[in-house]
């Protein structure tokens, strides 16, 4: 049975998480999603409140899924606890709240979802993301099995892509918000890509009002981050997945705006 999985580039603020939920179910009818996953983790800019999360859900996300800023607003820690269908990276310290990865029900059987951050480049270093994967891969029992890694360096995500391939349907790359040119499917039949992109303003600098940023790339002193005014696009990869043998048999990028 051919399993259609939408995979969402990472939400920002406000009027990202709007228009990912204006545009989800006319995305899901158009396009036969059976399953989609969606990195809110900066639907506050920077974390993500229950209320986004609950917003998002609504629209039509299966699993929100978390990176470096998972707990940086901390009313989501509650949430992330009790919710199975919130995960934030699996190589955080086990004192960390909530969860790592989760295997969901479907119509096409299990699905297992893996969430790991990247080490380079990051403010925060967890566990190595690829030994952490190995561990937890031996405790999944499913076919389709899908990673997202939360990284800075590319190098690092398609080192993973690389590592996975034949051991899981896909790998996608999200925190650096701009979208990739080398969607795939590697030679052992796991798909790929090393960023999905963003979901929020699309004349911004990664979703921040650009003055903020050239600001403080010129040195200058600055405020917080605030995310730009203007339209909005919604950024993705569809990954279809042959539920039998778990195998990614095509992908297809995802890019729409006003």
């Amino acid at each position: 049975m051919e399993f259609k999985i939408l995979t969402v580039g990472d939400v920002v603020g406000s009027s990202g998480a709007h228009y990912f939920c204006k545009r989800l179910r006319e995305l899901k009818r158009d396009h036969s999603i059976d399953f989609c996953i969606v990195d809110g983790e900066n639907s506050a800019v920077v974390g993500i409140h229950p209320e986004q999360a609950d917003r998002l859900f609504d629209a039509g996300a299966d699993v929100i899924t978390l990176g470096n800023h998972a707990f940086s607003q901390r009313t989501i820690v509650p949430m992330a606890e009790d919710c199975p269908y919130i995960l934030r990276p699996a190589n955080y310290s086990p004192l960390s709240p909530g969860r790592g990865w989760g295997v969901y029900d479907t119509k096409a059987g299990p699905l297992a979802v893996i969430v790991l951050q990247g080490r380079v480049g990051m403010d925060y270093t967890p566990d190595n993301p690829f030994l952490r994967v190995e561990r937890i891969l031996k405790e999944i029992d499913a076919k389709m099995i899908l990673v997202e890694i939360h990284a800075e360096a590319t190098s690092e995500k398609l080192a993973m892509g690389m590592h996975l391939d034949a051991k899981v349907s896909a790998v996608f790359g999200t925190h650096t918000h701009v979208p990739t040119a080398d969607l795939q499917i590697l030679p052992g039949g796991t798909g790929y890509v090393t960023d999905l992109g963003m979901t929020g303003p699309r004349h911004s600098v990664l979703g921040v009002k650009p003055e903020i940023s050239i600001a403080r790339f010129r040195g200058e002193l600055t405020g917080r981050y605030e995310p730009a005014p203007g339209p909005c696009k919604l950024e993705g990869v569809i990954f279809t997945v042959d539920s039998g043998t778990g195998r990614c048999i095509a992908t297809e990028r995802v890019m729409i705006h006003d």
